[in-house]
């Protein structure tokens, strides 16, 4: 995090889990909530309140964590469109009151030993899928030592069908971003081209660059 400039997406990873933004109207954004899955730095739930401006809540099971982000990361403290429930993840979007109400999850969950996600088996991809709208996306970040891409991608698979899934290219640390559609669709490439455009001039993120290394799973 730029400690001058905390609402900015330093890391390319970090940047790739807005990927979502390809697939709905600019205009539309301020009227959309996400979630995050794993406060880390807050750098997603701090972008999506201050830059996007939307209603935004991060699930955290660590209380240190959120501490940490108030503390020295200039994370804003609870109000009225943006929240930190401490629980666990798994448990809390099991919740009804989460069903069809999320337009962006956003999932980074790993442990002090960042091996592998925390969290990652079709079940709870099941339950992601669930909070989502009917234009809601899933963004998850895979990295760690004992994770496996194509299991994952599996897992993801059987909740969301093939269809949905869409990722990027490993960056050079080893994160893979994956994306999965509550609806499936393939907009053109003209289409996405000219998000990603948008997405450039009004957020200042690298959408342009994402597409060279963006793809369905799956090629129907």
């Amino acid at each position: 995090m730029l400690m001058d400039a905390p609402t900015v997406l330093v890391h390319e990873y970090i940047q790739r889990m807005m990927a979502w933004l390809l697939f709905v109207e600019a205009e539309s954004v301020p009227k959309r909530q996400a979630l995050q899955l794993g406060l880390g730095a807050g750098s997603l739930t701090k972008h999506c309140h201050k830059v996007l401006r939307m209603k935004t809540t991060a699930i955290e099971l660590n209380p240190q964590v959120l501490h940490a982000c108030r503390g020295w990361f200039k994370l804003p403290a609870d109000n009225s469109r943006i929240q930190v429930i401490l629980a666990d993840a798994s448990q809390e979007i099991a919740q009804p009151r989460w069903w069809g109400t999320v337009d962006a999850l956003q999932v980074d969950l790993y442990d002090d030993d960042a091996a592998a996600p925390v969290l990652d088996s079709a079940a709870f991809y099941a339950d992601c899928r669930r909070v989502l709208t009917d234009e809601g996306c899933m963004t998850v970040n895979l990295f760690g030592r004992a994770s496996s891409f194509a299991k994952s991608v599996e897992k993801i698979s059987q909740a969301f069908g093939a269809d949905a899934v869409w990722a990027f290219k490993a960056t050079r640390e080893g994160n893979t971003v994956v994306l999965a559609q509550r609806t499936p669709s393939r907009p053109k490439r003209a289409v996405l081209a000219e998000r990603a455009e948008v997405i450039q001039t009004r957020w200042g993120l690298p959408a342009v660059k994402w597409l060279r290394g963006f793809k369905p799973t799956v090629t129907l």
